[in-house]
């Protein structure tokens, strides 16, 4: 046997386990859940026999906390793809709007977070523009969690805001847009190969807001992959050498999103069919006047509760999405 072909086995050996364990896990999970349904059914059999009112709180509690986790069950099973377990690279990109947009842009990043945090996720900021009075032109987010990507790719598209400008004396109503765009970070058993003489990586001093987003350092790393055009970079990181890590990961998962989508005919398509960020492309509209709701354009999922949305509570939208892909 050659070399090559001995560590091709081995390779393939450890994407075996990888799936036994995988399917070991949702296994167990399908279990545990049995377990607490049997158990829920003999308290309310026990509290029934002995016409115990008091435990009647407990019972709808636990019931409310079985039915969440079976429909996150549900989800997590439709998450099948290769990459749907990774942790998410999440970019926020201001449309045309100046100012406004770039405020819409930070609200984004404020829903995100929020959610994120929510989930018990790990979020890191690699990379902030700000704008040129408020808010942020673009900015780039390292999700890390199980499931981060399979969750987040429902996200991807052009976010519409409808709202009186908090930036316009005359108090007119303005319509804002932001692109986001996710990618999945690459992990090592799924890497892929880039020869160094494709590369042209240049450094610059970080800059931007400072404080919880960027250090303001002299190694920020910007990195072009030549036969693509494509463009990444990391400002967040100490060192030169850090930033370059994470800009090739970032990069090395705009390549494999490319090879995942090689029939389609442009770069741009990595953003996610997001050829313009404006009228007539967007997934979702956020309306705060002159009434107030979240509508999904693609599911059709409505939420009038447009404060509890901005706070991150985007599950409904998510779920709805991933169910019907899986349609």
């Amino acid at each position: 046997m050659h070399e090559q072909d001995f560590w091709n086995d081995i390779e393939n050996a450890q994407k075996v386990m990888q799936k036994s364990k995988a399917l070991k896990d949702k296994v167990e999970r399908f279990e545990s859940l049995l377990s607490r349904v049997d158990d829920l059914e003999v308290l309310i059999e026990l509290s029934d026999d002995e016409e115990d009112l008091s435990s009647l709180s407990e019972i709808a509690s636990e019931r409310k906390a079985i039915e969440k986790e079976i429909d996150e069950f549900r989800i997590q099973i439709l998450l099948s793809g290769e990459y749907d377990k990774n942790d998410a690279i999440l970019t926020i990109h201001a449309g045309a709007g100046g100012t406004e947009a770039c405020d819409w842009a930070s609200m984004l990043l404020r829903m995100y977070t929020r959610w994120a945090e929510e989930k018990g996720y790990r979020v890191e900021i690699t990379d902030f523009l700000p704008g040129d009075e408020a808010g942020v032109k673009s900015v780039t987010l390292e999700i890390k969690g199980e499931y981060a990507y399979g969750y987040l790719k429902a996200e991807k598209g052009v976010h519409r805001l409808v709202r009186i400008s908090p930036f316009d004396a005359a108090g007119k109503r303005h319509t804002s847009f932001a692109s986001v765009e996710v990618l999945p970070e690459i992990t090592d058993d799924q890497d892929i190969e880039i020869r160094p003489e494709d590369l042209k990586i240049d450094t610059y001093r970080s800059g931007g807001a400072g404080g919880q987003y960027v250090n303001k350092t002299e190694s920020a790393i910007r990195i072009t992959h030549l036969p693509t055009g494509i463009i990444v970079q990391c400002q967040n990181e100490r060192s030169q050498h850090a930033n370059r890590d994470k800009a090739m990961k970032m990069l090395k998962s705009k390549l494999i999103e490319l090879k995942e989508r090689a029939h389609k005919e442009k770069i741009e398509d990595l953003t996610g069919d997001l050829k313009e960020i404006g009228w007539g492309s967007q997934i979702r509209s956020y309306v705060f006047q002159p009434y107030t709701m979240v509508k999904d354009h693609r599911t059709g999922v409505e939420i009038g509760n447009i404060q509890a949305v901005m706070d991150g509570e985007i599950d409904e939208f998510i779920n709805a999405y991933l169910k019907g892909q899986a349609k």
